[in-house]
């Protein structure tokens, strides 16, 4: 122990170095510029522990939560007592869907008129080169969506 006290140089940067050194359990090891040490997983282990619980943002979580709660509660309560408003925020949202499936529907349409017009500009060579290279890829698609399916 004297042989490494001897050693060891002073003044206040050596003295910062040994309190990190002693920090990290009485090992040396040379510190990355995130002030983490270098081959240590237990170190950035603890870190990340240390991260996750957090005790302000676990309090935050668990406030937001009895919020939505309560919040939740209190729309199913007034659905309950007004069976119309019920009925017709039930059809407004399967309108609703119904109008966003026709724009996906329209949107496919809009595609495949894309497609069509680029494959009907290309010389006709080309164009039975990528009908055959389209036709393959499709069908290695279906295959695969059978396979997961069985």
């Amino acid at each position: 122990m004297a042989a490494r006290a001897a050693r060891a140089p002073s003044g206040p940067s050596a003295a910062a170095e040994r309190h990190k050194r002693l920090s990290r359990g009485g090992r040396w090891s040379p510190l990355m510029p995130d002030g983490s040490s270098a081959g240590e997983p237990i170190d950035t282990l603890m870190k990340s522990t240390r991260d996750l619980l957090r005790p302000e943002e676990i309090v935050r979580e668990a406030t937001r939560d009895i919020i939505k709660d309560e919040i939740r509660r209190h729309i199913e309560r007034t659905l309950e007592e007004d069976p119309q408003l019920a009925r017709d925020l039930k059809d407004s949202v399967r309108q609703l869907l119904e109008a966003r499936a026709m724009e996906y529907a329209a949107l496919i349409r809009v595609g495949t008129c894309t497609a069509r017009l680029g494959m009907a500009t290309v010389p006709p060579n080309v164009r039975a080169a990528l009908t055959k290279d389209i036709v393959d890829l499709i069908s290695r698609e279906l295959g695969q969506i059978v396979e997961k399916s069985l």
